[in-house]
Formats: structure tokens, C-alpha cells, sequence
């Protein structure tokens, strides 16, 4: 399978790489945090200036049009600087789940082009996530009522704030009534949807993950560069050498998986289910030991609120669980794999018969 992206996809994830470099250095990341919101109406509105918000939305609704494939790059810029924003909640998730609704739904064009231009907060309360994240500050909150897709304004929310490790996680349990004016789906048309939700949740926690992992590796990569012991950079001793290369293996194993999985769920493969598990785990499991071996190299100071390792440290810790933790990724896998008809094998796996 061929994972080249094109010139195109690449000179847009470089594009929003520097600007995320300049906008969201760690330092501004820690006033936003420090604020009663904890969220940057500038800089959300100067990501959509970006096209991060119009980057799957139909070209018919004022969006780019990018698939899948696209986010598995942008999200892991989001991860790597760190983004303390929902933005992938709106303009990913919510996004394909808005443009999966029946064309019957009277404000579906209108919240697409909303979404476009960066005008409207969604948040997306799936089953899945025990709280729903930045519920308080959403224009509305696409909610599940036993398979029914629901859209509820913020008035008719009751949000109960939940104090999160990662301090630029804003989490809220909800309190609501479905009704029949909240209603944009029945439980027959919302199942596949809500399904597919999950799906792209997960995938972009686990692009976060992988660059959340980088930006963990890059920074311990820099540390040990300047850090000296017995008159020598630290990075020179063997373990420690040992440590990072672990880190960078599980990595570079991670991507491939990401991208399968991304090229699963854009083209509607039977098995996007099973490559997003797969995709989530390896990613959390190259940020989990990029946090540890971070921390590792640091030493104790690697917790210290000084240090920026330990925001993109505990956001990892915040992310593993989200859109579904590892028991449940691993018990999606285990169905998969150890199905009567499952269809394993070298010649399944490269296409031969």
C-alpha cells in the first residue's frame, strides 16, 4: 500500500506546522490554561483563517473537501503543539457526522458552512466518553439518546465541570432531556452514524498520541543534548541512548498503522473498525513510553510545572482514555482477529489468493 501523501497534503500540514509554531508556543499555551474558559477565541479563529475548520467539509458547503487521510497529519500537529482546543471535535468529528445526517435535517447545510468558517463550536457526547469535552463553551452538543442522534442548544444543557490531570482539558458531565424538537436522527438512521463517530474519534486521538510522541521525543532529544554529567552531554551515555531510540522505533512502527487505518475509514473498508483499534493502541503505546522514558532522562524535574515536558506528558495520560481506552480498542481487536471467518493469513494481509 502506498502511503505517499502528495505535494499538496504535505505543504499544507508544513503550513500549519509553522504556524502553530509561532501562535502556540508553550508559553502562550499556559496563559490560555490559566484563563476561566481555557480557550483562545484568536486562536481558534486564526486556525480557521488557516482552513483547519473547512478541511473536510464538502467543497458544496464552502470546506477544502480532505479526507481521513489528510487529518491523520493535521491531527498530529495538534498534538504536537499541543492545541488546548476541541477543534478536531468540531471539525472533524462533528463534521462527518453532520454530513452523514439525511439531507431532510433543515439546518444541516447551514451547520456544515458554520463549521467552514469557523463561526460554531460542536462538542460530541458519544456513549463511549463518560464526559464530554468543552460541553460549556459549544453552540450546541450532538448527543446520543439510545441510538437517536440529538442536537442540543447550550440552554437546554445542565454541565457539571470535571478537573482533569491535563490542565487544558475542559471536561463537563452532562445533564439533558431528549425530546422530540432535539431530534435530528431516529435510532435507525443514527446507529451507522454514531458508529462511525467513534471511528473518527479514536483516529484522531490517535494522530494527537503520535504527535504528542514526537514532540515528548524532541524535547527529551534536546535535554539530553545540553544536560551534563562527569563533564558530558547525557545523550553521549549508552542508556540513555537506548532509551530515546525505543521511543523513536515505537514511532516510526506507529505511523504506518495510523495511515492504515485513516486509508480504511476514508475509503469505507469493512476492516476501519479493527485498523483504528490498532492505530489507537500502537499510537498510545509510542506516547505512553515517550512520557516515561521522558521523564526518565529529565529526572524528578521532569514533572515540575517549569519544565514543558509535563504538559505534553499529562495531555498523553488525558488522551489514552478518550474515545475509547485500551481495554476497549484491544477487545474490538481480539473480536476481530478471533472470529470464525476472520480473514487472516500472508495472503490476506498482502492481497493474493
Amino acid at each position: 500500500m502506498d502511503f505517499t501523501f502528495t505535494d499538496d497534503e504535505r505543504a499544507f500540514q508544513d503550513a500549519i506546522s509553522r504556524f502553530l509554531m509561532t501562535e502556540a508556543a508553550p508559553e502562550a499555551l499556559r496563559e490560555i490554561w490559566e484563563t476561566d474558559a481555557g480557550r483562545s477565541p484568536d486562536l481558534r479563529n486564526k486556525m480557521a483563517e488557516q482552513g483547519l475548520t473547512a478541511l473536510s467539509i464538502p467543497e458544496e458547503a464552502g470546506g477544502l473537501g480532505m479526507g481521513d487521510v489528510v487529518w491523520s497529519l493535521m491531527t498530529q500537529e495538534l498534538g504536537y503543539y499541543g492545541i488546548p482546543d476541541s477543534l478536531a471535535d468540531t471539525a472533524y468529528v462533528s463534521a462527518g457526522l453532520i454530513a452523514a445526517l439525511p439531507e431532510t435535517v433543515a439546518d444541516r447545510n447551514g451547520w456544515l458552512e458554520q463549521i467552514a468558517e469557523g463561526s460554531i463550536r460542536i462538542a460530541v457526547g458519544h456513549p463511549v466518553n463518560p464526559l464530554v469535552a468543552d460541553a460549556h463553551l459549544a453552540d450546541f452538543t450532538l448527543l446520543n439518546h439510545e441510538g437517536e442522534i440529538h442536537a442540543v442548544p447550550r440552554s437546554l444543557i445542565d454541565v457539571e465541570h470535571n478537573a482533569s490531570i491535563d490542565s487544558s482539558r475542559r471536561l463537563c458531565r452532562v445533564m439533558w432531556e431528549p425530546s422530540n424538537s432535539t431530534r435530528v436522527a431516529d435510532a435507525e438512521t443514527g446507529a451507522p452514524i454514531w458508529e462511525e463517530a467513534l471511528n473518527r474519534g479514536a483516529l484522531s486521538v490517535a494522530g494527537q498520541l503520535l504527535g504528542l510522541a514526537q514532540r515528548m521525543l524532541d524535547l527529551s532529544v534536546d535535554y539530553v543534548a545540553q544536560r551534563k554529567q562527569f563533564g558530558k552531554p547525557i545523550g553521549s551515555f549508552q542508556a540513555v541512548k537506548h532509551h530515546l531510540a525505543d521511543v523513536a522505533s515505537k514511532i516510526e512502527f506507529a505511523k504506518p498503522v495510523l495511515y492504515r487505518a485513516a486509508y480504511s475509514l476514508q475509503h469505507g473498508q469493512a476492516d476501519a473498525a479493527l485498523h483504528i483499534s490498532q492505530a489507537h493502541v500502537a499510537c498510545a503505546e509510542a506516547a505512553h513510553l515517550a512520557a516515561r522514558h521522558g521523564i526518565q532522562v529529565h529526572g524528578a524535574m521532569g514533572y515540575t510545572w517549569e519544565v514543558d515536558l509535563q504538559m505534553f506528558m499529562k495531555r498523553t495520560w488525558a488522551l489514552e482514555s478518550s474515545w475509547g481506552d485500551r481495554a476497549f480498542h484491544k477487545a474490538r481487536i481480539s473480536a476481530a482477529i478471533f472470529a470464525d471467518d476472520a480473514p487472516l493469513g500472508p495472503g490476506q494481509t498482502f492481497g493474493r489468493s
